[in-house]
């Protein structure tokens, strides 16, 4: 006989119930911020380039930089930095071997989490104060 409660049951619950190690959230999240840091590179590099092509140019692009978009895009991809260079050490010590237990990548993957957040506001608070 025919299932009948079969259309009132989700088809694959994934997300809905299973949750995430913090683990693999931050092994999505390298990869994430590895793309998001382009656009603080396009950022930069259209600051840069407005600089040696004209003063009314570098006028936009500065205007940009300095506003608060630009801030938010900047702090943004301070963040990404310094969080995708963490992860980035992080698997170095991964391809040796070490770190790989459950207990280990949980702490590793929290340093790099609390470690990006504070070298951010390390590196804006140095930023503003040179």
């Amino acid at each position: 006989m025919a299932d009948v409660n079969r259309g009132n049951r989700p088809l694959s619950p994934h997300l809905q119930v299973y949750k995430l190690p913090v683990a693999a959230v931050t092994s999505i999240m390298t990869r994430i911020t590895g793309h998001a840091l382009v656009a603080g590179i396009l950022l930069l590099v259209w600051w840069l380039v407005a600089a040696v092509s004209s003063p009314g140019a570098f006028a936009c692009a500065d205007w940009v930089v300095r506003s608060w978009i630009g801030f938010v895009v900047l702090a943004g991809s301070t963040w990404a930095l310094w969080y995708h260079t963490l992860a980035g050490i992080r698997h170095l010590f991964y391809d040796a071997g070490i770190g790989l237990e459950i207990e280990q990548a949980r702490n590793s993957s929290w340093i790099i989490i609390i470690g990006s957040v504070i070298l951010t506001l390390l590196s804006i608070i140095i930023f503003f104060l040179a």
